[in-house]
C-alpha cells in the first residue's frame, strides 16, 4: 500500500480530531466547579439543618423558618411564582390536622347487668375532642352484628347503628371504613386475644398527622373475645361465630347493650408547600417539575437524651440544597423551553401529605408534566457510586432517556431491587398514582454497602447532621439532575406523549 502525502494526511488527521469534537459529550452551560457546587450545597444544608430550625417539623416555629428561607433562597437564585396564584407568591398552603389519643371507654350490658369493660380488655378512639355513641334496647339504635362481612348486604339500613365485627387480619381496615361509609355510629371489632389487642394500641396510640380535607369522623372499638364471650354467654357467643362462618350468614341485631366514648387532643393548623418556576420560552410545551420536601421530625430522641434534634441534613436538607443549585445552574445556563417547577414539599415524613394535597389541587395541570425528578436523601454516597433508579419501569421513553445520561456521565446504575423497594416510600409515588412519569435518582440508593450503614446510624436520628453529609456523589447526582432536565426540556429532543400536553 502506498502511503498517502503528507498534506492529505495532515488533512485526514485534523477531521478525525474535528468528528472527536462534534461527538464528545458537551458539558452543561456553565462548566461545572464541582467544589464551588459542594460548597453551595453545604451552606443551605448548613441552614436547614441548623438546631435553630428544631428538626423543622411542620406547624412549628423551626418548619415556618424552613420554608423562608427556601422562599428566600428561590428568589435569590432568579425564580418566579410558581403558583399561579398573585395572592400567593411562594406558598401552597395545606391544611393539617394533628391527633392523639387521650380517654376511652367502652361499656357493655345485657340484661341487668352492665360492665364498664376495663382497659386491659378493649381501647376506644376518634379523631374528634369526644365522640359518644349509644345503642341497644331503649335507645332506638340497634346493636348490628355482621360477622366477617361489612354490612353491604344491608345497604342504608346501617345508617345510624353501632356495628360489631369479628376481626380478620388483613381486612379489617377496609371492612371498617366501608361500615363507616354506611353511616354506622360507630364499629366495635372483636380481637381474638389480648396479643391482638396490644398491637393495635401500639398502633393507634401514637400522634397522627393527616390532610385535614382526608379526615376520618369516626368512633372505633377494640375488645378481646373472652371478655365479650363472658358478657354475652360463652354458649351465645360460640353460636354467634358458627353462624358467622356460613356462606348463608346474615347480619344480625344483637340484644345488648352498647355506651362508647372517646377522647382527642387535636390541633389543627396550615403548613406550606413552596413552588418557584423558570418559565419556558415555548408556551404550552409541557413542563418538568423538580421536588423534594422540607420537612423533618423535629425533636425526636428521648427527653433525657443530650441531643433531642433530629436535624435531618442527609434527610432532606441534602435535597432542597440540591433543589436550589439546580434552578441557580439551569437559571444561569441557555434558554429553555419548558416551563422548569421547583417544589418543596410539607409534611413527606407522616405520610407523603404535602405532595398528595399538591396533585389534589396542582397550579399546574398535572397532564403537562412529561417528567418529574424528586431529590430525596441526596448526600450519602460517596463519588464514584452507582446510582439507584427509583421509578424504572413507569415510562419507557424516560426510562431510555435517563439510562442514556447515565452512560453519558460514565456511571452505572445500582441494584435495582434495592431501588424498587423505595417506590412507595417516597414523594413520588403520589405523583406516579396520579400518572405523572416520576423518578427518583440518587446514588444513595444505588447499593447497601453505602445505604444500610446511613440507616442503621443516622436515618431519623440526631445524627444525621450537617458536618456528616457526604457530597461526592451528590455533585454527581446533580450535574446527571441538570443533563437529563436539559434535555426533556427541550421538546426537539424529548418529544412530549399526547397525553401529557396541558
Amino acid at each position: 500500500m502506498s502511503r498517502a502525502p503528507a498534506s492529505w494526511l495532515a488533512l485526514l488527521l485534523a477531521s478525525l480530531v474535528l468528528a472527536a469534537c462534534v461527538r464528545a459529550p458537551v458539558e452543561s452551560t456553565p462548566a461545572p466547579d464541582r467544589d464551588d457546587i459542594a460548597a453551595r450545597l453545604q451552606a443551605d444544608i448548613d441552614t436547614l439543618a441548623d438546631d435553630a430550625m428544631a428538626g423543622r417539623k411542620p406547624g412549628t416555629a423551626g418548619g415556618r423558618s424552613a420554608y423562608a428561607f427556601i422562599e428566600r433562597r428561590m428568589g435569590e437564585v432568579g425564580l418566579v411564582s410558581g403558583t399561579n396564584d398573585p395572592g400567593s407568591y411562594w406558598r401552597l398552603p395545606v391544611d393539617l390536622l394533628a391527633t392523639e389519643p387521650q380517654s376511652g371507654q367502652l361499656v357493655l350490658g345485657q340484661g341487668r347487668r352492665r360492665v364498664v369493660v376495663p382497659d386491659s380488655d378493649a381501647a376506644v378512639y376518634t379523631p374528634r375532642r369526644r365522640a359518644l355513641a349509644f345503642g341497644g334496647p331503649g335507645t332506638g339504635v340497634p346493636v348490628v352484628f355482621v360477622g366477617f362481612g361489612d354490612g353491604s348486604v344491608l345497604g342504608d339500613a346501617l345508617a345510624g347503628a353501632v356495628v360489631v365485627m369479628l376481626a380478620d387480619s388483613g381486612r379489617d381496615a377496609a371492612r371498617r371504613e366501608a361500615l363507616f361509609r354506611q353511616r354506622a355510629t360507630a364499629v366495635l371489632t372483636v380481637l381474638p386475644d389480648a396479643p391482638a389487642l396490644a398491637r393495635l394500641r401500639a398502633a393507634e396510640e401514637r400522634p397522627r398527622l393527616q390532610l385535614a380535607s382526608e379526615e376520618q369522623d369516626h368512633l372505633a372499638a377494640w375488645i378481646t373475645e373472652a371478655a365479650f364471650a363472658d358478657l354475652l354467654g360463652a354458649r351465645r357467643w360460640k353460636s354467634l361465630k358458627a353462624d358467622a362462618q356460613e356462606a348463608s350468614f346474615a347480619p344480625l341485631e344483637l340484644n345488648l347493650s352498647v355506651s362508647i366514648e372517646a377522647t382527642s387532643d387535636r390541633r389543627e393548623f396550615q403548613s406550606e408547600n413552596v413552588i418557584g418556576m423558570i418559565p419556558g420560552s415555548v408556551p404550552g410545551s409541557g413542563a418538568v417539575l423538580v421536588l423534594g420536601h422540607w420537612d423533618h421530625l423535629g425533636e425526636c430522641a428521648p427527653p433525657e437524651a443530650p441531643d433531642r434534634i433530629c436535624n435531618g441534613a442527609a434527610d432532606n436538607a441534602s435535597g432542597i440544597a440540591m433543589m436550589l443549585e439546580l434552578a441557580r445552574r439551569l437559571k444561569a445556563g441557555p434558554p429553555l423551553a419548558r416551563d422548569i417547577y421547583f417544589l418543596a414539599t410539607t409534611a413527606e415524613e407522616p405520610g407523603l401529605l404535602g405532595i398528595r394535597s399538591f396533585v389534589k389541587d396542582p397550579p399546574v395541570a398535572l397532564s403537562g408534566i412529561v417528567a418529574a425528578f424528586n431529590l430525596d436523601m441526596m448526600a450519602v454516597a460517596p463519588e464514584g457510586s452507582a446510582v439507584g433508579f427509583i421509578g424504572r419501569g413507569q415510562d419507557p421513553a424516560l426510562d431510555a432517556a435517563i439510562l442514556a445520561a447515565i452512560a453519558r456521565r460514565g456511571r452505572k446504575v445500582g441494584d435495582q431491587s434495592l431501588a424498587d423497594s423505595f417506590l412507595q416510600r417516597q414523594d413520588g409515588w403520589a405523583l406516579v398514582q396520579a400518572g405523572v412519569p416520576t423518578v427518583l435518582l440518587s446514588a444513595t440508593y444505588g447499593t447497601r454497602s453505602v445505604l444500610d450503614p446511613f440507616l442503621a446510624t443516622r436515618y431519623h436520628k440526631p445524627s444525621d447532621e450537617a458536618a456528616a453529609v457526604e457530597l461526592g456523589a451528590a455533585t454527581e447526582d446533580l450535574l446527571l439532575h441538570e443533563d437529563l432536565i436539559r434535555q426533556i426540556a427541550d421538546p426537539a429532543r424529548y418529544p412530549a406523549k399526547d397525553s401529557a400536553r396541558p
